[in-house]
């Protein structure tokens, strides 16, 4: 996974309030991840209020709010789609929800309870696109849901969101990602969402932001 690909979902993150941490800087190869290394982004909502119900399985913007704090696994493989067959044949997609990565997780925020130590901890899927026909798309949703996955957001909607809210006469300077959107939406290379109406729609069905 390249440093972009965690920059963008960082960015988003950050851009809608929350508190964001990279568990790693290092990139594994070669041999099996350790449970803490299975670990990509770890998110904070310090607006997020007790009684809050749950997010939505499908995550967009105007869902953030009930998220509390999450684990994120990063999938960017920009141009698969997350079928059933790939599912079943990628168990590396998964390994995020195991019982020690989430056990290393918990010890990164305070334990609600001593009961549970993870608490409301939400586990976040991102990942390119879910199929579009169905039953494909609805045995996926399952499939994810069965494995214990909470959410799931795309890049496509992270970056609509990120599109929309970037001004052009802002000077990103301290991020690389947001001053290389910044460039392009200057010179007409990226649209404003609100233009392109029916490209804003995304996993859902409904407009990513």
């Amino acid at each position: 996974m390249s440093a972009i690909d965690e920059g963008i979902v960082r960015e988003y993150f950050e851009q809608n309030g929350f508190l964001v941490r990279q568990a790693r800087k290092y990139q594994v190869q070669a041999r099996r991840k350790a449970a803490d290394e299975e670990i990509d982004l770890i998110v904070y909502n310090p607006a997020w209020q007790r009684g809050a119900r749950k997010p939505d399985f499908f995550l967009f913007s105007n869902e953030l709010a009930y998220v509390h704090k999450a684990v994120i696994s990063v999938k960017p493989w920009h141009t698969g789609v997350f079928t059933p067959a790939v599912l079943k044949g990628s168990p590396e997609v998964f390994r995020f929800l195991e019982d020690t990565v989430v056990k290393q997780v918990a010890r990164f925020f305070p334990a609600d309870t001593p009961e549970d130590p993870a608490g409301d901890l939400t586990k976040i899927l991102v990942l390119p696109s879910l199929p579009t026909a169905e039953p494909f798309r609805s045995q996926s949703v399952e499939m994810l849901k069965t494995r214990g996955v909470d959410a799931i957001i795309s890049f496509r909607a992270m970056l609509l969101d990120l599109i929309e809210k970037i001004e052009i006469n802002q000077n990103y300077a301290k991020s690389d990602t947001l001053q290389v959107m910044r460039i392009l939406k200057n010179y007409d290379l990226l649209k404003d969402t609100q233009l392109d109406l029916p490209g804003a729609r995304d996993l859902g069905g409904r407009k990513g932001r």
